[in-house]
């Protein structure tokens, strides 16, 4: 459990996720980087953070638990403080798919008052701000679309695919399954990539449908299986056709000598789909004959942004990334390692285990704002691969007891 830890030991420690692991207990905790208002009065008064870092985890816990929250300091020291062009898209997101929110921010938008409303849902439509991908807003989405009132379908637009969020293509080959795994199901349940739009220009739009549920199914996910096939799609958009069977080609040649079930479809849009700006990328995908999904990508390096990047290395690095993931193992992939433990929360009130690979530290802040938006702390099991055994690195077994969260707001037909 020791590299899932940070800073000192105490033994006492109330504001830390792993009980035995903080500064001084009279101090602000070190590993969570922000003090948390730790009271018993919590559900009346709140939370309150400092700072712009995981603005997105705090709204959603916020908007899903019911409980207000307050985020000061926001950038407060920089050249330029207060909120970003693409958080402030997030709110008006989060204000379009929920009735009844109240959402206040002072004149420099260093800080941010939220109470949250009903989650509502219905058919929106939201053009998402260029300085971050869809894969921002959409992760969000998918984490609330199951507790509105009436299903959600949601038409965004702007960049599908860049290098730092997850690209729409990753959510809906790895996202949409483990999701399904949960009892969040049905015909209405889809991804879809109407124009591909790539960094800094944009001009893709996705639409995603969701059906609701009332309640999450708990799930015992502890054996991901041997890997099966691969598959994966290499997109291109404003360059030679050419790129994507380049892309493929090189990937092809790492991932051969693991497995020969391989199938990469190359996916080239043309005129109006093809977005504004120039770029090419791969997304693998390496299912487990357990259903489970392990995914890396990469994309080209924006216009005008860095050093440009060949296909062919772009093709080997993402083949490496994928290897690298499968290495790490369990039964969720790094990039949904929070949507499992917030859908574990969330389940009714059995017990739930899911089998993952080292936490990411987005993932070990995530378990942090559970602890406080819904009192729920997870049992932490680390899992050493028997040296016989050539299963990849450690894994961690995370067990939680669901809250029983019922969507309250869901029409009854």
């Amino acid at each position: 459990m020791e590299e899932i830890r940070a800073g000192r030991r105490s033994a006492s420690c109330t504001k830390c996720i792993l009980p035995s692991t903080c500064a001084e207990t009279d101090s602000p905790c070190h590993c969570i980087g922000f003090n948390a208002t730790n009271n018993n009065n919590m559900a009346s008064h709140g939370l309150t953070y400092d700072g712009c870092n995981f603005f997105r985890q705090r709204l959603l816990l916020s908007t899903l638990s019911g409980k207000h929250v307050k985020i000061k300091n926001i950038r407060s020291r920089d050249d330029e403080p207060g909120l970003r062009d693409f958080e402030a898209s997030f709110i008006r997101l989060l204000d379009k798919v929920t009735n009844g929110s109240r959402i206040e921010i002072n004149q420099t938008g260093t800080t941010l008052f939220y109470q949250p409303g009903l989650l509502y849902g219905g058919s929106i439509e939201h053009d998402c701000n260029p300085q971050r991908s869809v894969g921002y807003y959409l992760e969000a989405l998918l984490m609330l679309a199951p507790f509105m009132k009436t299903p959600l379908k949601a038409t965004l637009r702007g960049v599908t695919n860049d290098p730092t969020d997850p690209t729409v293509d990753l959510l809906k080959s790895t996202s949409l399954p483990l999701m399904k795994k949960f009892g969040i199901d049905g015909e209405a349940f889809e991804l879809k990539v109407v124009k591909r739009g790539m960094a800094p220009g944009g001009g893709g739009e996705v639409v995603f449908t969701c059906p609701v549920r009332k309640t999450i199914r708990p799930v015992q996910l502890t054996e991901p299986g041997k890997i099966k096939r691969i598959r994966g799609v290499a997109y291109s958009v404003r360059v030679s056709p050419q790129m994507g069977n380049r892309i493929v080609e090189s990937a092809r040649s790492v991932l051969n000598q693991f497995l020969p079930d391989i199938y990469i479809y190359t996916d080239h849009m043309k005129g109006v789909n093809s977005g504004k700006s120039p770029g090419f990328g791969l997304t693998l995908v390496a299912e487990t004959l357990n259903g489970c999904f392990l995914s890396a990508e990469m994309s080209s390096t924006p216009q005008g942004q860095g050093d440009p990047v060949l296909p062919e290395d772009l093709g080997r690095n993402c083949a490496k990334l994928l290897l690298e993931e499968v290495y790490r193992g369990g039964c969720v992939d790094s990039s949904n390692q929070s949507l499992a433990l917030l859908l574990m929360t969330l389940g009714q009130q059995d017990v739930s285990k899911v089998l993952l690979g080292p936490l990411s530290p987005y993932t070990i802040e995530f378990l942090r704002h559970i602890r406080d938006f819904f009192q729920v702390m997870f049992k932490i099991e680390v899992q050493k691969p028997l040296e016989d055994e050539r299963k990849g690195g450690d894994k961690v077994l995370m067990t939680c007891v669901g809250v029983g969260y019922s969507n309250l707001s869901k029409t009854i037909k």
